[in-house]
C-alpha cells in the first residue's frame, strides 16, 4: 500500500502467508494501509524485539501476528509493545492448529493478546478495522456498509434453499 502503514501484519514464516494473506485482503478492502513481514520469535528474536519496541514510534496502531506450532510471536510482540496485538493461530500438520491456539490464547495477566480462531486471519483483519474505526468515522461507515452487505448476502441465501 502507498500510505504509511498503521497495521503491521507479521508472521513467523513465509509458510504462514497463505493464511495471513486474508488479513491483508480485508485491510486492503477497507483502505487501511498495512505492512507485511516475516518476523520469527525463534529465528530472529532481536528483529522481533525491535519490531515490537518501535511499532508505535513508526506509526503502527495495531499488530496482527500469525504463528504456528509453538506460536510465540504474538505474545512476545505483546511483551514489547502496548499496542493491541491480534494473534492468528496458524493450522499445523501435527495438531491441526490447537498447539498454535493454546500458545497464543494462554497469555499471562498484563500481556494481553486478542486471539481469533485457527486460520481466521480475515477475522483478525476485521477486528483491526473495528479497533481503528473507534476514532475514524469514515472507516466506521465503511464497516457498517460491510455488515449490511453481509446481512443481505445471508438473506439472499434463503432463495437457494429448495
Amino acid at each position: 500500500m502507498s500510505s504509511k502503514p498503521i497495521v503491521g501484519v507479521v508472521m513467523g514464516s513465509d509458510s504462514d502467508w497463505p493464511t495471513m494473506k486474508e488479513a491483508t485482503e480485508i485491510l486492503a478492502h477497507f483502505g487501511v494501509p498495512y505492512e507485511k513481514q516475516v518476523v520469527s520469535a525463534h529465528r530472529t528474536p532481536d528483529v522481533m524485539a525491535e519490531y515490537g519496541s518501535l511499532a508505535r514510534e513508526r506509526g503502527l496502531k495495531v499488530i496482527i501476528a500469525g504463528a504456528g506450532g509453538a506460536a510465540h510471536l504474538p505474545g512476545m510482540l505483546a511483551a514489547y509493545t502496548t499496542l493491541p496485538v491480534i494473534g492468528v493461530p496458524v493450522k499445523t500438520t501435527a495438531l491441526g492448529g490447537l498447539d498454535s491456539l493454546y500458545s497464543i490464547v494462554q497469555m499471562p495477566n498484563g500481556v494481553p493478546v486478542a486471539t481469533v480462531a485457527i486460520g481466521k486471519a480475515r477475522n483478525a483483519g476485521l477486528l483491526a478495522v473495528r479497533m481503528l474505526s473507534m476514532n475514524d468515522t469514515d472507516l466506521a461507515e465503511k464497516l457498517e456498509d460491510y455488515h449490511l452487505s453481509m446481512a443481505d448476502e445471508s438473506i439472499e441465501k434463503t432463495k437457494n434453499l429448495k
